[in-house]
């Protein structure tokens, strides 16, 4: 009796300090990320992959499954023919589209020089020379439509056009898309070369006829882009649409098309920024997702049609919650995917009629039951004209607010992105309070969720308002007694590594470390070597040789890190990838070498392999050792 009672206390002691671990690094990188890849046609099953991380191999293998609707229960499958839907082949069955590079252009040494086939040249007489991680080759993805029967006969729907489809860098087979009668093909596709192509963000939907042959522009009239057509069963056809040529972060609504009109369903609605979208099945309503008081929620619009009744939005799900992708409906349900700051992707069933959500898979709970959770709460702050600002704060597991813990100031990309229940596997919040560290996230000017003037107000003023928001939620959050004021730190990638930057040129000794990753350092570079063209002379105003435009001489004047370098005095870490062509390379360099040269610690992590991301598996543990190291050494 007394042996079987040590063994009890023995695995209850085990069990209880298996329960008390908390998120690592090592950990994150073995968590199973799920993506749904449809409902089944009989409406009965959930068709997903999950892909797992292996570090060792430092890639990642997938495997297709299949979960009851109903019970829930799981089995692998191998192919997912007979489960989903096709959409890629034509609803008669008779042609397949598809996508393949075609060479149009000449770049290289060898296409003007064959007989100096060793040569590694590039030769350009135009812009648009590389994209997001990759020099152009001449080679354009172009829509191929291949007869089932007679696979050779094959027909190319950009026939010599220099053109993309799918969207680079990070369309797919979504940009093309069969109409509902299968008469005609729908592409999207940006029709500019070069310089022209990197000042516009005007993509446009073309239509192709398959009897006739001919290429219609769907959106000639519209300026802004154009992305994701979707028909419904009535051959009614949706997109999401951004109003003005040269604005990547533009309001986006959702557009349908009955083949005679025009209908913008969320136009009306000034908070309404859609990210996706979905038809329902009876093609009368359209499901999507938008930001909203710093989450992604679902919501529905209907389609009146001909009838001149106004579209209604109705909002269905609410709550400290992401949803991030709508994977399908059955009968009153939807399939969603859907996060928080603790949680990574799983997928949910939605009652369309009441928002309750039903978890489907449950990949992670194994790992889920070894950890605690980090307390996470919403904070209105003050800002300095005196509007209402949205934070997020993460605290430790165990947090006790008789202590005092070191403070992290985080910093958004984008610029115009929103701040919601994410969960990242680089700035990942759950990682950082478990670390002991509280951080606190605003939802600062240029952000969607929170009104179209928030959004845009950050636009040519970078180094205006939104710098005071973010050290109005610092100042704020220090009030508090659990907040240890000498141990604070800032940190951010992109639009958030700019903000670092730039923090640390006017912080006023309020932090003790930096962290940048990919940031803008100094406008003028950034102007000469981004590849996207459009987002500096948006967010800047135009080029800076241009010396009688106020915009672009104010934004270089009052927004440009690089004129406060002579404020530094405080400890900074700098992430740069090799392959980022949006804030290149110069960009991390500088930053790094002036702060050496000026006698500062500082720290270069130079990842030559990696783009504006980080997508290696043993580089991103890398970067968080690195991450938390710093932080120990500067703060803690």
């Amino acid at each position: 009796m007394k042996k079987n009672t040590v063994l009890l206390l023995l695995s209850f002691i085990c069990l209880t300090t298996f329960a008390q671990q908390k998120m690592t690094p090592e950990l994150l990188w073995k968590l199973n990320r799920v993506a749904g890849l449809g409902v089944s046609k009989d409406k009965k099953f959930v068709v997903y992959y999950v892909s797992t991380p292996n570090v060792a191999q430092n890639q990642s293998s997938s495997k297709k499954y299949c979960i009851s609707i109903t019970d829930g229960k799981i089995k692998s499958i191998s192919k997912v023919d007979s489960l989903l839907k096709d959409e890629t082949i034509s609803p008669d069955g008779k042609y397949q589209l598809s996508d393949e590079p075609v060479k149009i252009k000449k770049i290289s040494g060898v296409d003007y020089y064959p007989e100096l086939s060793k040569s590694d040249v590039y030769i350009f007489d135009n812009l648009n020379n590389r994209h997001w991680d990759t020099w152009e080759d001449g080679n354009f993805d172009h829509v191929i439509l291949t007869e089932i029967a007679n696979p050779k006969n094959k027909k190319d729907l950009m026939p010599s056009e220099p053109y993309d489809c799918p969207t680079k860098p990070l369309g797919g087979a979504e940009d093309y898309v069969w109409s509902a009668d299968g008469k005609q093909v729908v592409y999207v596709t940006k029709k500019k070369y070069g310089t022209a192509y990197a000042k516009s963000t005007n993509t446009d939907l073309y239509s192709y006829d398959l009897a006739s042959g001919k290429t219609t522009n769907l959106t000639e009239d519209m300026l802004g882009y154009d992305l994701n057509p979707s028909f419904n069963q009535k051959n009614e056809l949706a997109w999401m649409s951004m109003r003005r040529d040269g604005y990547e972060a533009d309001k986006q609504d959702i557009i349908v098309w009955n083949g005679y009109t025009k209908m913008n369903l969320t136009g009306n609605n000034d908070e309404i920024h859609v990210e996706g979208f979905k038809w329902s099945d009876d093609g009368t309503h359209i499901y999507f997702y938008a930001p909203i008081g710093g989450t992604l929620q679902l919501f529905e619009v209907n389609y009146p049609g001909l009838s001149k009744m106004m579209p209604t939005v109705r909002q269905i799900t609410n709550g400290n919650f992401d949803i991030n992708g709508i994977i399908g409906q059955s009968n009153n349900n939807l399939i969603v995917s859907r996060t928080d700051m603790n949680h990574a992707a799983e997928l949910y069933v939605v009652d369309i009629a009441t928002g309750s959500m039903k978890q489907l898979t449950h990949v992670n709970d194994d790992i889920y039951a070894r950890i605690k959770m980090s307390k996470i709460e919403k904070r209105l702050i003050k800002t300095t004209d005196n509007k209402d600002m949205l934070a997020w704060v993460i605290f430790p597991p165990d947090f006790d607010s008789t202590k005092k813990y070191p403070t992290l100031l985080y910093c958004q990309g984008g610029p115009q992105s929103p701040l919601t229940q994410f969960y990242s596997f680089r700035w990942n919040f759950q990682l950082m309070a478990a670390n002991g560290y509280i951080v606190i996230a605003p939802n600062r000017r240029g952000m969607p969720g929170h009104g179209t003037e928030w959004n845009e107000s950050i636009s040519k003023d970078w180094g205006g308002q939104v710098m005071r928001d973010y050290l109005s939620a610092i100042d704020d959050i220090s009030k508090e007694s659990y907040v240890d004021t000498a141990k604070r730190g800032c940190i951010g990638a992109s639009f958030g590594g700019y903000s670092v930057f730039y923090l640390a040129g006017i912080h006023n000794n309020r932090f003790k470390s930096f962290i940048a990753h990919d940031g803008v350092f100094d406008l003028r570079s950034m102007m000469g070597t981004t590849e996207e063209i459009w987002f500096t002379n948006w967010d800047f105003g135009g080029n800076y040789w241009e010396k009688d435009n106020v915009a672009v001489q104010q934004s270089l004047k009052n927004a440009n890190p690089i004129e406060l370098i002579g404020n530094w005095n405080t400890p900074i870490l700098i992430y740069q990838g090799g392959k980022d062509y949006r804030v290149p390379i110069e960009q991390g360099l500088q930053a790094f070498q002036a702060a050496q040269l000026r006698g500062i610690k500082s720290k270069l992590v130079y990842m030559p392999d990696e783009n504006h991301w980080v997508m290696h598996a043993q580089t991103a543990l890398v970067w968080q050792h690195e991450f938390y190291n710093w932080l120990k050494e500067t703060i803690r």
